[in-house]
């Protein structure tokens, strides 16, 4: 039995690129149910890339994902698209999906607003994950860095409708557009909104329910409408090693 477990260990680093280890306590059967699905959805997206690319990819593929103007859409290795995923590539940079990157269940990505004024797209790190029910408008353009975890419902705008005249409808103002940013290692608690000019630095932390404009500085928790930066975590990261040295 400890063979099994680490030849799917084996297996999973082979996929991954990185060191993988599963969780002994989980049942064979389990494991085997995990298999299954993974190796279906593996099987969804290599023939989907091969047939709307022309080329096919390591992408764990969930049913009813829909991939809207695939050309504009860069996977790389390991790529996971939960159930209902749609991604619509269409856009001055495309969509680029790093290694490992996981899109949670009925997650929409999404630049173009108009045809007339393609949006600039989006990119996102390795190993970063979104989770369920989440939404990225990039028409102003989303950067995500590396190793960035979101919790379910988070969403991003990133463009600004004009308002200036009340003798012209808003919609016909046009638009102005910063682009949002989100660098390496930050957690992004559930429900969090992140509005155009958003630029979140390194390693921050953003509570759940936050609406995050403007600049976060590294190593912030943030939390409120709009965000403010609670406590610095090199503080805390201060504090509990001189504890643990007492």
């Amino acid at each position: 039995m400890r063979a099994f477990y680490e030849v799917v260990s084996w297996v999973g680093s082979q996929v991954k690129g990185r060191k993988y280890e599963l969780d002994r306590s989980m049942p064979v059967f389990d494991v085997l149910i995990v298999l299954g699905r993974r190796l279906v959805w593996l099987a969804r997206g290599w023939a989907r890339t091969l047939l709307q690319q022309g080329r096919p990819k390591m992408v764990f593929m969930g049913p009813a994902v829909s991939l809207r103007h695939s050309a504009h859409i860069v996977f790389s290795r390991g790529v996971t698209l939960e159930q209902g995923v749609i991604i619509d590539g269409l856009s001055r940079d495309g969509v680029r999906l790093g290694k490992n990157v996981m899109i949670g269940a009925y997650s929409i990505l999404r630049a173009a607003a108009l045809t007339t004024d393609l949006g600039a797209g989006v990119r996102i790190g390795d190993e970063s994950a979104i989770g369920a029910y989440s939404f990225i408008g990039a028409s102003g353009g989303v950067t995500i860095g590396n190793f960035v975890i979101m919790g379910q419902h988070v969403s991003f705008h990133a463009e600004n409708h004009e308002f200036d005249r009340c003798d012209v409808p808003i919609k016909s103002q046009g638009v102005r557009r910063i682009g949002i940013v989100i660098e390496d290692d930050c957690w992004i608690g559930s429900n969090v909104t992140f509005l155009d000019g958003a630029y979140v630095e390194s390693g921050c932390v953003i509570g759940a329910g936050s609406v995050v404009r403007g600049r976060i500085p590294s190593y912030s928790i943030a939390v409120g409408v709009p965000a403010r930066v609670a406590k610095s975590r090199k503080v805390v990261s201060v504090q509990v090693v001189s504890a643990n040295r007492l």
